[in-house]
């Protein structure tokens, strides 16, 4: 009985995330091509804050967490939705012809600028779960074709738990905020060992928590798609990876990129932040981590 209960309980949590992100999705197509990167309605969560939240722009929010004004020009616009937590391309040491996968890819704004970097030999390939932030990704990259040239991506339909990628096939595994996400983190990993080839590099962004949540925060379903409910400790990360056979493992903790996402606490932050102790901001709880690992040869 116990193993039908986790089954239903994924599930509800994959639900959960999915409906989250549609409306991200959603929000992005009605309000044009500033999409939801304007933070509007209800489709605000803490890993892409509104607008009184953190910086005045998506640009300015993604400089906040890593990315650089080069690999931000090659972006069609409305790729970049916000929902950083890191930059993954910055440690992933990508180069011409090689292939990448982005876990959780939303608007593409990793796999973009991943495909410039591995350029017209290469391949980057975004999946996701959210029919309607596939559909987005997709429109974006008929524009990222018109303005770079580059026919190099690709978007597919699916759960990062069960890639629809082939064995040994991936140079390069990066991820963006997004495996904290899964009810099955394990199952991630395992799923990342296998479709890498031998001697093939991980480079994640995540959020990892410094110590548990509060019960009420855990609990909370807005914590949970901005990100924070989902997350693991930081020594149950590393225990997972290595469990899937990658090694050569390495986490660099950023708590003051969560400082930037949170920023003075208004807006979806204060609703998701509201019910930690007085005094205790956000990053003394969670961690913008930075995951590097490879698999043997």
């Amino acid at each position: 009985m116990r193993c039908c209960e986790d089954s239903d309980k994924g599930e509800r949590v994959r639900e959960t995330v999915r409906e989250g992100y549609a409306k991200i999705a959603a929000a992005a197509v009605a309000d044009g091509s500033a999409g939801a990167d304007s933070g509007s309605g209800d489709a605000d969560s803490c890993c892409r804050p509104s607008s009184s939240c953190c910086s005045s722009s998506p640009d300015a929010r993604a400089k906040d967490v890593g990315y650089s004004d080069a690999e931000l020009a090659v972006l069609p616009q409305g790729a970049n939705m916000g929902l950083s937590c890191g930059n993954p391309t910055a440690i992933a040491s990508l180069s011409p012809g090689e292939v990448v996968l982005d876990l959780g890819s939303g608007g593409g704004l990793d796999v973009f600028i991943a495909a410039a970097k591995v350029g017209p030999s290469g391949r980057a390939i975004g999946v996701d779960m959210t029919p309607e932030m596939v559909s987005k990704a997709r429109r974006n990259a008929t524009a990222f074709r018109d303005t770079t040239g580059l026919d190099n991506v690709e978007f597919r339909l699916g759960e990062i738990e069960h890639l629809p990628v082939a064995d040994a096939s991936v140079d390069v595994v990066i991820s963006n905020c997004v495996i904290n996400l899964s009810p099955d983190k394990p199952q991630v990993w395992r799923e990342v060992a296998r479709v890498l080839k031998p001697g093939g590099r991980v480079a994640v962004s995540d959020l990892a928590l410094l110590q548990p949540l509060p019960p009420a925060l855990r609990e909370s379903a807005d914590a949970l798609v901005g990100c924070i409910a989902g997350a693991a400790l930081i020594s149950e990360t590393q225990a997972m990876i290595s469990a899937a056979g990658l090694v050569d493992v390495e986490l660099l903790t950023r708590p003051d990129i969560v400082d930037a996402m949170t920023g003075n606490g208004d807006g979806a932050s204060a609703s998701v932040w509201g019910s930690l102790p007085a005094g205790c901001k956000p990053s003394d709880y969670v961690t913008s981590l930075y995951v590097s690992a490879r698999k043997p040869v």
